[in-house]
């Protein structure tokens, strides 16, 4: 009697939570997806499904709690399990449903850059449908052909739920229960295929997902014979989420999987209204806006106000006023705060309703201490490769890769995306050891690898900074000889030049090795590739050499065949943008370390004169710098010569110019560029005005902060060769984006450690620890297509937290420089 109360009790208490939605039913909009108040329901707009975005994907009450809604061919795939082609998305709104055909096996395979995938010997294709139901919506899947009797028990339909947003909440799964726990738990097995399968959760026929947390309720029913399985994704994999999953029936086609999904959804449901500032704050000088994002059903439009914070407690109410409407920007509605007349120093919050963001600066000095210091003291340190990185009382990594490196065995296409040609381009046979690698170089965000391109716009973009801003910063002690890193222990030498250094020894040390660039250094297996941890593990640091017996040894352990593997490759372009690097190093260096800055600028020279491009747009930034460092006529001649095609091409040439355009005199050069510059200007301004941020902006399925510290560097270089032209704003725009005024309720800066709020999950080496790296610098805010901005809390979605080397880390340091020598001059 008592389990039949309890039973009575549960199912009251779900169906009265289902009941207080009184909003309208779902519809299909017109960009393609089922909507209502509260609830949006997305079918193939996305497709990077090893990133958690693709298939049936759910937005409910502001937040995306599900996606990858497909077949699949395993109970919880990872990132290099088979996925479907995805065909054209049909939106039937006669009969009212939204379709898209898939099949087994994806022809491309290769659509992210990654090593072709294994596809087992099966073939098949099958509509996925999404039908609206009321306030419910169906998940249909229709096969063209059953599946063979041997793939029954192996296909099924599954859907991703996100863990961030359930751990410690509660399940039922029929009359069964339990939580979501923050860390995969047994028992688990090993299948036919002898792979881990971890038990499921729950079994049953209803799955109720937070049934005590009425934003996330949601009840998933199976309309068909067999069971849901309920799954914990990260069992297998890490970064895996918690798995709804059915499997296909023997001799099914039509209906083969049937689902109804009821997503409980607030009464008038109303997105709400999130004030976005820099997290670190504004210079007195600086145009000051708060950009307030609000549902476009929001009409109760309130005051804003700005607070100054009191040094004894409290607030002082320094401005109050209705912010300017500015429009409609993707799904949200936007409004903004000027407060760009506010120039006394102080702590101060921005205040509209109910929602009071975390506190920032105004001061002159804002960027000058705990912005951009954390990249160059904790960042740029802690991914030193071939070091021991300590930090007082712990060690971020040992001495890693010492057996740096073999070459890569020809006809090779890495699963990472290195491909190794018939030959191997140099005197190296395959397996062969290359001397020199094993120093120098930073790994490239979490993979531990070292790209060429990323060793090679690291050390440019950190020559640009010392040569413009001079900062001689020092709070480190890095030791070549012995491969020790202390942070927080200065040593007498700028950090900057020091890390310059470092990268430009790995680029020159291959090259001297080589007799060309390198185009990557990286694990050869997947084993290690996917390591989380301290990279000393990858390998056992000594220098391969094969035995009858050495095959067989475990990676990691002494005489095992695990040294990285060194790419080559024919790559025009990728190898004048690396020699640009090494000119600019030059004058950085040659004071600090002249033997190796005369190497740097040997190895410029000897690229610009022996490799050849048919686009002079390639050889610029090239010739740009070794002009700057020889002041040789022949590198002036070839800017002048190709004036037309600089013009031309404007967005790209107009910044690399800027720094010698008052040296080249020739009017023919200087009229064309400069006309060219104003009309780049239009465009920028023209960009700029359709975001309430300020600047060009396209949102995309991968974060746009890099991109966004690009454009704001190059800003930078406009602004300081043509004043006239461009306004610093632009720049100074780009720069609050990256610390906090972007879409999203996430207002956190890119930047980790840096300002009152700030990401602290991030894709770097330590996520397997939910941890972060200070002063890395994620990718961003994303977009869950068509109109969904997103920044998750959450370490393992390289498209919103990762860290990496290049751009996504000088750019940031160049900006927060450039702020403050502008403001202050």
């Amino acid at each position: 009697m008592k389990s039949l109360l309890l039973s009575f009790l549960i199912c009251f208490s779900i169906t009265t939570i289902f009941a207080q939605n009184q909003g309208d039913s779902l519809k299909i909009n017109e960009q393609e997806y089922l909507e209502m108040r509260g609830l949006n329901v997305m079918l193939a707009h996305d497709f990077y499904p090893e990133s958690h975005q693709g298939g049936v994907g759910i937005i409910q009450n502001g937040i995306r709690v599900a996606t990858n809604g497909d077949l699949r061919l395993e109970p919880t795939p990872g990132q290099w399990q088979p996925v479907p082609k995805v065909g054209e998305r049909v939106v039937n709104r006669e009969n009212n449903n939204i379709s898209v055909k898939m099949a087994y096996p994806d022809e491309a395979k290769n659509r992210t850059g990654f090593n072709p995938i294994e596809y087992p010997d099966l073939e098949f294709s099958y509509n996925l449908k999404i039908i609206p139901q009321g306030k419910s919506f169906k998940i249909v899947v229709d096969l063209d052909e059953a599946l063979p009797e041997e793939w029954i028990g192996k296909v099924g339909m599954n859907i991703e739920f996100f863990p961030g947003y359930l751990f410690g909440k509660s399940y039922y799964m029929d009359n069964e229960f339990g939580l979501f726990n923050r860390q995969a738990n047994g028992p688990g097995s090993y299948d036919d295929d002898d792979e881990y399968q971890i038990k499921p959760m729950a079994t049953g026929k209803e799955l109720v997902i937070a049934p005590g947390t009425p934003r996330q309720t949601l009840k998933i029913e199976n309309l068909k014979e067999n069971n849901l399985e309920l799954i914990d994704g990260r069992a297998q994999h890490s970064n895996g989420w918690f798995v709804v999953r059915s499997l296909v029936p023997s001799g099914a086609t039509k209906n083969a999987i049937e689902w109804l999904i009821t997503p409980n959804t607030l009464e008038d449901y109303t997105y709400d209204p999130v004030v976005q500032i820099s997290q670190v704050g504004y210079h007195p000088a600086q145009e000051k806006i708060a950009v307030i994002e609000t549902d476009k059903n929001d009409t109760n439009l309130k005051e804003a106000k700005l607070l100054r914070i009191n040094n004894e407690g409290g607030f002082t109410e320094v401005l109050s006023e209705n912010p300017s409407n500015w429009g409609e920007f993707l799904r949200y509605k936007y409004y903004q705060l000027d407060f760009t007349k506010i120039e006394e120093p102080g702590m101060y919050v921005v205040k509209y309703g109910d929602y009071t963001p975390e506190a920032f600066q105004i001061s002159k000095d804002v960027y000058k201490r705990e912005v951009w210091q954390p990249t160059l003291e904790y960042f740029l340190p802690v991914q030193m490769c071939h070091m021991l990185v300590n930090d007082r009382y712990k060690i971020w990594h040992g001495r890693c890769h010492l057996d740096d490196a073999r070459m890569a065995p020809v006809d090779t296409n890495h699963f990472d995306g290195y491909l190794q040609g018939p030959e191997t381009l140099t005197n190296f046979e395959p397996g062969e050891h290359v001397p020199g690698l094993d120093a120098g170089g930073w790994h490239d965000a979490g993979d531990y690898d070292l790209r060429i391109e990323s060793q090679a716009s690291t050390i440019h973009g950190l020559s640009h900074i010392y040569e413009i801003f001079q900062e001689d910063y020092d709070n480190t002690t890095i030791n070549q000889e012995t491969k020790t890193v202390d942070i927080l222990q200065p040593d007498g030498k700028p950090d900057f030049l020091q890390q310059i250094e470092h990268g430009t020894i790995h680029i020159v040390n291959g090259y001297k090795s080589l007799g060309r660039f390198y185009r990557g250094v990286i694990v050869p297996t997947l084993d290690q590739y996917v390591l989380l941890g301290d990279p000393v593990n990858h390998s056992d640091g000594e220098i391969y050499k094969e035995t009858s017996t050495s095959k067989e040894i475990p990676l990691g352990q002494e005489g095992a065949p695990d040294d990285r593997w060194v790419f080559t490759e024919e790559n025009p372009r990728r190898e004048l943008q690396s020699a640009a690097a090494l000119a600019a190093t030059y004058r950085s260096l040659k004071d600090f370390n002249p033997d190796l800055a005369e190497d740097a600028l040997e190895i410029a020279k000897k690229t610009w004169e022996t490799t050849s491009t048919d686009n002079p747009v390639h050889k610029l930034s090239l010739g740009v710098e070794l002009f700057r460092s020889t002041s040789d006529a022949k590198y002036e001649n070839f800017i002048k010569e190709n004036a037309e095609i600089f013009a031309e091409n404007i967005a790209q040439t107009g910044w690399v110019l800027a720094p010698v355009f008052d040296e080249i005199q020739d009017e023919n050069f200087r009229n064309k560029i400069k006309a060219s510059v104003e009309d780049y200007y239009v465009q920028v301004e023209k960009l700029g005005a359709q975001t309430p941020y300020g600047m060009p902006y396209e949102p995309d399925i991968w974060g746009a902060g890099w991109g966004i510290q690009n454009f704001g560097m190059k800003q930078y270089f406009l602004h300081t060769a043509f004043p006239e032209i461009f306004p610093k704003k632009y720049m100074l725009n780009a720069l609050n984006f990256v610390l906090g005024t972007h879409p999203g309720v996430n207002t956190s800066s890119f930047a980790s450690g840096v300002g009152s709020r700030s990401l602290t999950q991030a894709y770097g080496m330590n996520r397997g620890d939910f941890s972060f790296t200070p002063g890395g610098i994620g990718s961003g805010t994303a977009l869950i297509r068509p109109d969904f901005p997103e920044l998750l809390e959450w370490p393992f979605l390289w498209q919103q937290t990762e860290y990496v080397l290049g751009g996504g880390t000088t750019d940031y340091l160049f900006l927060v420089l450039a702020a403050d020598k502008l403001l202050n001059e």
